[in-house]
């Protein structure tokens, strides 16, 4: 598992594991990162389903009980194949950019 931390926001990524391996990695590591909004690049799968996805739900819901970003990046899956209470987007960049959103929004108590 390869973090990349810039600020208060960690990058993960992994190459050549499966995702079930690669979840419970990310459990594993989770309280090192519980503090920081969480990007999980997913890049390196190939093949990724909606049902795929929603097996970080947990992870993403309690990283937001917590007021922090959950952010998966893929383009496999859509947004509108997930729950409103994930967040999935095409690009590391647009990742970014909710971030940035979502911190604002904290700032402003909306």
């Amino acid at each position: 598992m390869i973090f990349d931390k810039d600020g208060a926001t960690t990058i993960v990524f992994q190459e050549n594991i499966s995702l079930k391996t690669f979840l419970q990695n990310l459990r594993n590591a989770y309280p090192k990162l519980k503090h920081d909004n969480i990007v999980v690049n997913l890049f390196s799968f190939d093949k990724l389903t909606a049902d795929d996805i929603l097996e970080f739900l947990e992870l993403s819901n309690q990283h937001r009980v917590a007021k922090k970003s959950f952010v998966l990046v893929t383009d496999k899956v859509t947004y509108d194949e997930v729950p409103d209470e994930m967040c999935v987007v095409p690009t590391t960049q647009e990742a970014k950019d909710i971030i940035e959103m979502e911190e604002i929004e904290r700032d402003l108590d909306l």
